[in-house]
């Protein structure tokens, strides 16, 4: 018998892109991380931004009390985080979702390193959550179902067993491993909960991944075929120890390109939050695969957004460079997808904090100044237990009482990476997320 049959399938699998990665683990380990305060660029028109202590402070607190919200609003005894809360909190509402408890475990790590919360209790709270997501939490292939009950587990609203919302929760699995990668247990759990994903069976015979699956009638007709959040779930589909996709489904989805306001960048007729997602947990900065630098494409495609809610004070007020941001989120009459260039949705002048807080690390300086002026300008109206409301129409004077589990979560951790990069720095040593760079056709730019 060879040395080959001798290994188990894992085992072999896991030395052959280890052997695959191994220049993709060198470049990675060069690569520059932000220090605590600065947001650096590798464009030659962006000088590093140094954050003011009145700006350190509003960060700090967007961080401190979107952790608070993962750490009330998850269940002591299962760490499924709920899919939206009451903003002042002491909610009896059930419904947890995959996502925002990716967004959660995350913070977690978040809440640990600066110390909002005892790193003891971090430790325990994240190893109640992946061991119920290892061996409770019902799933299909590695994949989970998108809603459910947070302290059950159990599949509500009759969802689907949803691919990028199981991303989002594996790359807060990942980061956990990976920050707490000195405690045995908690680096076995996450990396099996990852290796466990069967991503070539979500590929349903295509080349492209699928939205998703129903045990009622199998897979969803829509793929994931054009620009937007999903980078992030084809980078881990790639960097797979165990069920790899081919690194041709890299490009077997299309990159749209546009031109607003004299700016052209890759895009897609979706909210903001399509160039913030990916950013979250993948370290684009100095990078670029055949096709883009997505870290300045996603700064581009914010500046064309400002510039678009900028335009709309003709029709909207309150309105221009002090208060800007629109993405997916609650509205006086629902939830609602809107945004924009192209204008999509019916805008009523709702504004959205987390659109800018998602976009911190790409224009610092002007995020942080909405934010600002939204948290001096409306008060407690704006402000509450967990930060930022989700919504709010300064036209009506409607103020969302709800925050949404996802639009904290993208605030907590873009403001960290703005002020720290915690998050790129700690994700990236994974091996799998490093080798689904190289795979992707990732480089240092020039």
């Amino acid at each position: 018998m060879n040395h080959v049959s001798q290994m188990s399938r894992r085992a072999w699998l896991r030395a052959a892109r280890d052997a695959s990665c191994a220049i993709c683990l060198t470049t990675a380990a060069g690569s520059c991380v932000p220090s605590r305060g600065t947001i650096s660029r590798t464009d030659s028109t962006a000088a590093t931004s140094s954050f003011s202590p009145e700006e350190i402070a509003l960060l700090d607190d967007i961080e401190r009390t979107g952790c608070l919200y993962f750490w009330e609003a998850s269940h002591p005894k299962t760490g499924l985080a709920k899919d939206r809360s009451l903003a002042q909190g002491a909610d009896i509402r059930r419904i947890a979702s995959i996502a925002a408890t990716g967004f959660g475990l995350t913070a977690l790590c978040i809440a640990a390193e600066r110390g909002f919360l005892s790193r003891e209790a971090v430790r325990e709270r994240v190893r109640t959550t992946l061991r119920f997501l290892q061996s409770e939490l019902p799933h299909e292939h590695g994949f989970y179902f998108h809603f459910i009950d947070w302290e059950t587990g159990q599949r509500e609203w009759s969802c689907e067993l949803s691919s990028i919302d199981t991303a989002l929760l594996l790359c807060g699995v990942i980061m956990v491993g990976e920050y707490f990668r000195a405690d045995g247990e908690i680096a076995k759990l996450a990396r099996e909960i990852y290796e466990r994903v069967d991503w070539q069976w979500m590929l349903a015979g295509g080349l492209t991944l699928s939205h998703g699956w129903k045990p009622e009638n199998g897979f969803l007709k829509n793929r994931w075929d054009h620009y937007c959040e999903l980078m992030l779930l084809y980078l881990l589909a790639l960097g797979s120890p165990t069920h790899p996709i081919p690194a041709s489904c890299w490009n077997a989805w299309t990159r749209p390109r546009y031109r607003h306001f004299g700016h052209d960048y890759i895009g897609s007729p979706a909210p903001l939050f399509v160039h913030q997602y990916s950013h979250a947990w993948f370290d684009f900065q100095n990078r670029r695969d055949a096709s883009a630098d997505y870290f300045e494409n996603s700064i581009t495609a914010t500046k064309v957004h400002r510039l678009f809610c900028i335009e709309l004070h003709k029709r909207f007020p309150q309105f221009g460079e002090d208060l800007w941001g629109l993405t997916a989120s609650d509205s006086a009459e629902g939830y609602q997808a809107w945004g924009g260039p192209p204008e999509m949705g019916k805008l009523d002048g709702t504004l959205v904090p987390c659109a800018a807080a998602g976009s911190l690390p790409f224009l610092p300086r002007e995020t942080l100044h909405t934010l600002r002026v939204m948290r001096e300008r409306f008060g407690d109206r704006v402000w509450k237990r967990y930060g930022f409301v989700d919504a709010f129409n300064p036209h009506t004077g409607w103020f969302n009482p709800d925050v949404i589990g996802i639009d904290v979560g993208i605030s907590v951790l873009m403001a960290e990476n703005a002020q720290s990069g915690l998050v790129w720095r700690t994700f990236m040593r994974n091996e799998g997320v490093r080798c689904a760079m190289q795979r992707a056709g990732f480089r240092i730019s020039a």
